[in-house]
Formats: structure tokens, C-alpha cells, sequence
């Protein structure tokens, strides 16, 4: 595989001597980080593990924000976790330590919670907001290496992480150590997130836009609704299940009993089928499936595009309170941008 990467990329301009030499350094450093993170892992399933659900249950039982502060490359982790917190059901947001200490500990309040991350645990621009939750008793949580550095002591709680040497040769760019800031982090915002059951209808309402919004979006949003929808009573016969089938051009019409409920669907292959038995005009619901494939308005579309796939067929008929609310096909969710 590495040959064929560095034939691919040997030009003029890069000898194949040099190729080499950068897939090499790329392995070693996806070998290294993956090491410390299997040091995270075998942390978590200890000590690590009870302060992070300590933690955890700090912010579950929180009623105001999580403020994540950090500095330099720590800062920049501490920016994607508020941004993932805020995603997933917790109000969050980053604060500078430089700007905190030049006015933007006004945004801090009793009931919010501070997150600082620095490795070392010893980063002076911390010293203002962390004496800040001292002062004013706010909650303060420390992602740090150094349990005893000025951060770890200063925490109420300290998620200590392993010690993991980094991948840059010259031991001092912040490459593995932020790594294992960032996915403690997102551990944090999981863990989080299923204690409070926060659901794809919950995350769906904070991601309203892009790809993401597209498949989050629900059943109900996307079907044919009312006078659209094929539908004939059980008594039908087949010419008017016809008629139903054309008009409404889904190649397909539900089948419903005197209550309204959903007994069955009558197909194109439904009727291939009655033909070739030698036709004449019967009632539809001798002919008809009798077990229709249906969906739950609530669910994504994400979900009725992959229960299509599954299934092999163009469309389904939504049922809420066991009757047919809506039908939705292939062509709507393709044409909606669910992938």
C-alpha cells in the first residue's frame, strides 16, 4: 500500500527518496498518537474513569453553562469542545484566559461550571479565571497531566490524563497531548448527552441546516399528506383501486378497513400478478399485500431511505395512530438531498 502511495506521488518534483520519507513520518506519527490514546483508554477503566463520571454528573446536575477556557493549542481543543458541548444539549462557550482577564470574566456566573485545559497545568494566563471560580465558588473542572501542577490542585475535580510522549521528533508541538484533550472532551460531551437521553429529534433542532440537516429531518416533513395519498376502502374493486393508482401516480394505493386502519397495499406487481391469473373485476383485497410497509411519521428520513434500500421498493405509507397519515417515496427524499 505504501509503494503504491509513493509511485502515485513520485514526480520530477518530489523523488520518490522524499515520498518515502513523509509516509514514514506520517506512520509514526498515527502510531504514536494511537498509543496514547490506548494509554487513555486503559486510564479510563480506572481512576480516570470515576472522575470523568463525577464530572459528568457535575454538568448533568448543572442549571447554568459550561465555560471551557485553555491556552494556545489547548485553547484551540477547548474552542471544537464548546462548540460540541452547545451542539449536544449543553450550553457552552469558549473564553480566552487573555480576554478574561480583560473583562470577560463578567460572563461567568455562579451556577456555570469552568473546564480549563492545559497539559502542563501550569499556563500563568489561567491564573486570573482560575482564582476568579475560586473566589466566587464556581465549579472548576481541570484536563491536565500534572495532578499536582497549579490547575490540578486548584480544580474541585481533575481529569488527569496518562503520561504520552509527543509525536513531534523534537518532543515539543502539542500533537498527542491535544489529541487525548480532544477525545477526553468528546467523551465528556457523549457521556453527557446520553444521560440526558438527548435525542436525533433533539439534535435535529439545533442542526437545522447542511447535510446533517437534511437527513435529520423527519418523516413527516417530506411525505404526501391528505387528498394525495392512494388510498380505497376494502371493498373496492379492482377497477377503482386502478383509477386510485393512476390518479394519484405512485404506482401503488393502500387498502383500508371501515376504521381507516392500514389491511394492505396494492402494487404494480400486484396486478401483473392478477392479470396473468386470467382478470376480471374482483375486489381489491383479494389480490392485495397483505403486509403493507409502512413507517412512523417521526422517524428521519435518513431512516425511510435506508428501510427503502433495505426493503427494495420505491415508497411506504406513513401511520400514525394506526392509520395511514402519508406516503413517501424514494424520489422525495432523493430530491430532498438525503444521501
Amino acid at each position: 500500500m505504501v509503494s503504491n502511495i509513493i509511485k502515485a506521488l513520485n514526480t520530477p518534483q518530489t523523488p520518490a527518496e522524499t515520498c518515502a520519507q513523509d509516509v514514514q513520518n506520517a506512520l509514526r506519527v498515527t502510531a504514536i498518537e494511537l498509543d496514547g490514546l490506548a494509554a487513555l483508554r486503559l486510564a479510563l477503566e480506572g481512576e480516570l474513569g470515576l472522575r470523568l463520571s463525577q464530572v459528568v454528573d457535575l454538568l448533568y446536575r448543572s442549571s447554568g453553562r459550561l465555560i471551557i477556557t485553555g491556552m494556545g493549542k489547548s485553547g484551540h481543543i477547548g474552542r471544537k469542545l464548546a462548540a460540541t458541548f452547545a451542539s449536544t444539549g449543553m450550553p457552552a462557550h469558549f473564553v480566552h484566559p487573555a480576554d478574561a482577564s480583560h473583562g470577560d470574566l463578567g460572563i461567568i456566573r455562579a451556577e456555570d461550571v469552568v473546564m480549563a485545559l492545559s497539559w502542563s497545568g501550569e499556563s500563568a494566563e489561567l491564573s486570573d479565571i482560575v482564582a476568579y471560580t475560586r473566589r466566587y465558588h464556581v465549579p472548576l473542572i481541570a484536563i491536565t497531566s500534572q495532578a499536582d501542577s497549579a490547575l490540578g490542585r486548584a480544580a474541585d475535580l481533575a481529569l488527569v490524563l496518562p503520561e504520552m510522549p509527543e509525536a513531534c521528533p523534537h518532543g515539543l508541538a502539542p500533537t498527542t497531548s491535544t489529541t487525548a484533550e480532544l477525545v477526553l472532551g468528546d467523551a465528556l460531551a457523549i457521556c453527557l448527552l446520553s444521560r440526558r437521553n438527548f435525542s436525533s429529534h433533539d439534535f435535529r433542532q439545533l442542526h437545522p441546516g447542511g447535510t446533517l440537516g437534511v437527513k435529520l429531518r423527519q418523516v413527516r416533513d417530506l411525505m404526501h399528506a391528505g387528498e394525495d395519498v392512494p388510498l380505497v376502502p376494502r371493498d373496492s374493486l379492482l377497477t377503482a383501486a386502478i383509477f386510485e393508482m393512476t390518479s394519484k401516480r405512485f404506482g401503488v394505493t393502500g387498502i383500508v378497513d371501515e376504521a381507516g386502519a392500514l389491511i394492505g397495499v396494492l402494487s404494480d406487481g400486484d396486478l401483473r400478478r392478477a392479470f396473468e391469473a386470467g382478470f376480471y373485476d374482483r375486489p381489491a383485497a383479494e389480490v392485495m399485500s397483505r403486509d403493507p410497509k409502512t413507517i412512523a411519521p417521526e422517524a428521519l428520513a435518513e431512516q425511510a431511505l435506508g428501510r427503502l434500500n433495505a426493503l427494495r421498493i420505491t415508497c411506504l405509507f406513513v401511520i400514525e395512530d394506526g392509520k395511514p397519515a402519508g406516503i413517501i417515496t424514494v424520489h422525495d427524499l432523493l430530491q430532498a438531498g438525503v444521501t
